[in-house]
């Protein structure tokens, strides 16, 4: 059976986002894009693991907004799991015209597009994958 769990890693306002909804969306994401999983963890976390996570598994010494690691992939699906940095998208959301939730939802869309085999480490492939992210939030609405 195919799994998203979606969770905190610190203690958070329940109201901060509509996990049900999150869980829907990526659903929609991995559904639309034939990927098919066994499970995939959508973890909300703080700028302090996702440093942590960016430095020791990639070797970055940077902030990032979202980190995607492909675990395991199997004839039965892929597993996987999507880092997402609330305080980034809290600091930056107004920056975008976009409201917290949905600067949430957004790097959610982006780390599963890149569960599915999407990259952006070009500017095309990043506008590419911008338009996907877009696409579908407006779906979600």
């Amino acid at each position: 059976m195919s799994e998203i769990l979606v969770s905190f890693d610190f203690p958070a306002d329940a109201e901060l986002i509509d996990l049900a909804r999150l869980t829907r969306l990526a659903e929609l994401v991995l559904v639309s894009e034939n990927t098919r999983w066994v499970e995939v963890g959508i973890i909300l976390t703080r700028h302090h693991r996702m440093s942590g996570l960016n430095r020791d598994f990639l070797n970055h010494e940077f902030d990032t907004d979202v980190l995607s690691f492909l675990l395991n992939q199997s004839d039965e699906g892929i597993e996987g799991e999507v880092y997402v940095d609330v305080e980034t998208a809290a600091e930056r959301h107004s920056e975008f015209g976009s409201t917290l939730e949905k600067e949430i939802q957004r790097y959610v869309v982006h780390g599963l597009l890149h569960l599915a085999g999407h990259q952006d480490e070009t500017l095309e492939k990043k506008q590419a994958m911008h338009h996907l992210e877009s696409r579908y939030l407006e779906m979600d609405a």
